[in-house]
């Protein structure tokens, strides 16, 4: 199923540009407009929720941890 995107407030030199390099690949700026966006997130990799835990170990591998169960049990005492 195709969605809609609807883009507001552009400049209008930002537009005419748009609809110029339209022109000369033979596309409406709408297809441009596609084209644009599925080139520019196509390399972009999503990350999955292994790796980002990951990445959040490497960050804080050298930062003390408080166990959770000590977390735990302060959170009851503070009630």
């Amino acid at each position: 199923m195709a969605g809609n995107l609807h883009v507001r407030n552009l400049d209008d030199d930002l537009i005419a540009r748009l609809k110029r390099r339209a022109a000369r690949h033979g596309r409406s700026a709408e297809a441009e407009h596609r084209e644009i966006l599925r080139r520019a997130l196509a390399g972009e990799e999503e990350s999955s929720f292994d790796k980002l835990a990951a990445d959040l170990r490497k960050l804080t591998k050298r930062r003390k941890q408080t166990p959770s169960e000590i977390l735990l049990r302060e959170g009851r005492d503070e009630r």
